[in-house]
């Protein structure tokens, strides 16, 4: 598991005062740039090798600014050339937003998937989580 926390900014607000919804999938993203490191050490983009096919997101409770939100990310599934991260957003001691994204290993040039590496593959399988609560 990988994890980071951050304090939201005013401008994360919405009109009601809470995070608005549009954040936490940002902030997931964010929190993947260590995964992707495995794929893309210098995180150059012109040697990028994934590529976002789904993401999912739940909402189970309210955020809010001025309070520290920790980010966890996990490793929910490997496949040939796939993987899921599964990534929680907890703040006051209660996970409140949960999302999965599903990434694909992807050869820009040929255009089409390729296999995960064994090593990038071993690497994934250090941060896969076995059973995410939702």
């Amino acid at each position: 598991m990988f994890s980071e926390k951050m304090m939201p900014h005013f401008s994360d607000t919405d009109a009601l005062g809470h995070i608005n919804n549009t954040k936490p999938p940002v902030w997931f993203e964010g929190a993947r740039a260590a995964i992707f490191k495995f794929f893309t050490p210098d995180l150059d983009p012109k040697k990028w090798q994934l590529i976002i096919a789904k993401i999912e997101v739940s909402y189970h409770g309210q955020l809010f600014y001025g309070q520290e939100i920790e980010i966890k990310t996990y490793i929910s599934r490997i496949g040939g050339a796939s993987f899921d991260v599964y990534q929680e957003l907890w703040q006051h001691g209660e996970k409140c937003v949960s999302g999965t994204a599903t990434m694909i290993n992807y050869d820009y040039k040929a255009q089409r998937s390729k296999k995960i590496t064994d090593d990038i593959r071993a690497q994934l399988a250090e941060h896969l989580i076995e059973n995410k609560a939702a």
